[in-house]
């Protein structure tokens, strides 16, 4: 494995949280940064306090896998992420099955609060959204005591609020007034990251990023699995044993769906990697000089061409959406 990426380009003139040489690694639809907790930390942290331009993190596990399998919307705006770490225990143990190493877990909880910290240092503004009913304002008044120089503020807009274009409103009004540097938003994926796209990035903080059940985690509404449990990689299991109406369908028929989709991939990436070894030892040489032949080769390089501007194609939304 080569030397490890750097996140953070400060320096560079167009700010960026991911710099070019960054390595990345796809888990089905997803590719993951393969970046370090303190890494990714810094990196977002640096690019708040650069003046960067709106963007927004991803914190996926496995069931973001799924939801990607099934949306070619979703993965458009996965692929336009500024950041993706891997917030799951399942995306490191599959980055092994094809030959890759996920330097570290970063789970999405621990990175939230981690920022707070940072933002506290740095004088820097954060707003919670979403979660549960008080659950926002519970981890508002729980940062706030850990960090009491931590500039924070919070809304929970009630269940469906976008459908009611009043609430909607609403939503916006109490983040355009606080105008904060860090937008943590609890909506559930992938609510969350449709709304960060869509909505959010509208809303002029400079770092948005979706959080799923961090706040009812941090305010103690839910309790958190034992650090010898996440150190095993299975607090899933202990969400499981607590909320198992909630969170049957997630793990159980889920995660069964999530190791299909990396046993097929594992599939298809042995069947390139076979095919373009024949390609090199020129076994087709002369079928490759065949206009048909060639005329088929080229209708698939435009297709992965195609394929690989999607983040492009979607990034210019941004302006077209006033960004």
């Amino acid at each position: 494995m080569g030397s490890a990426p750097q996140l953070s380009n400060i320096s560079s003139r167009r700010l960026t949280i991911r710099t070019a040489n960054a390595e990345r690694i796809s888990i089905g639809h997803l590719l993951v940064d393969n970046c370090l907790f303190s890494e990714a930390a810094v990196a977002i942290i640096d690019y708040v306090v650069a003046g960067g331009s709106p963007a927004y993190v991803i914190t996926p596990n496995a069931q973001h896998v799924v939801s990607l399998d099934d949306d070619m919307r979703l993965r458009k705006i996965y692929r336009s992420a500024d950041l993706v770490v891997p917030d799951g225990i399942s995306l490191v143990l599959a980055s092994r099955m094809f030959g890759r190493h996920i330097r570290e877990r970063i789970a999405g909880v621990d990175l939230f609060q981690r920022l707070c910290a940072l933002a506290a240092e740095r004088g820097l503004r954060v707003f919670l959204l979403g979660g549960r009913s008080g659950a926002a304002e519970r981890t508002a008044v729980e940062l706030k005591r850990r960090w009491p120089k931590l500039q924070i503020d919070n809304y929970c807009p009630p269940m469906d609020f976008e459908e009611s274009p009043d609430e909607t409103k609403r939503v916006a009004d109490a983040v355009l007034s606080f105008q904060p540097h860090l937008l943590f938003v609890a909506f559930g994926a992938p609510k969350q990251e449709r709304w960060i796209f869509e909505q959010g990035l509208r809303l002029g903080p400079v770092v948005s990023i979706g959080v799923g059940g961090s706040f009812e985690m941090v305010s103690g509404i839910v309790p958190r699995a034992p650090l010898w449990l996440q150190r095993l990689g299975c607090e899933w299991l202990h969400r499981l044993c607590r909320e198992p109406r909630r969170m049957w369908r997630r793990y159980l028929i889920g995660n069964v769906r999530f190791c299909i989709i990396i046993l097929q991939q594992t599939i298809r990436k042995s069947v390139l990697t076979a095919f373009t070894g024949i390609l090199r030892k020129q076994s087709f040489a002369a079928e490759l000089l065949d206009p048909d032949v060639r005329t088929k080769i080229q209708e698939l390089t435009d297709s992965l061409r195609d394929l690989s501007s999607d983040s492009p194609r979607l990034t210019s939304e941004r302006h077209v959406h006033g960004l």
